[in-house]
């Protein structure tokens, strides 16, 4: 786990945090999509996380 966190420029869907969470962490970028989603179901602040996510995480150089 020593990959810093980062958007990738393969794999994304909208914008490539969930693909940089699923790079970092080793994970398949659709079980953290699935979660996500999932996430979203729930009464809380997930989409704003999101797009604070897409702002702050530097592109994959």
């Amino acid at each position: 786990m020593s990959r810093r966190l980062a958007r990738p420029r393969h794999n994304r869907v909208i914008a490539g945090v969930c693909a940089g969470i699923a790079e970092r962490f080793g994970l398949a970028p659709w079980t953290v999509r699935t979660i996500a989603l999932l996430s979203c179901l729930l009464p809380g602040p997930q989409f704003l996380i999101y797009l604070a996510l897409w702002l702050v995480l530097p592109q994959e150089a």
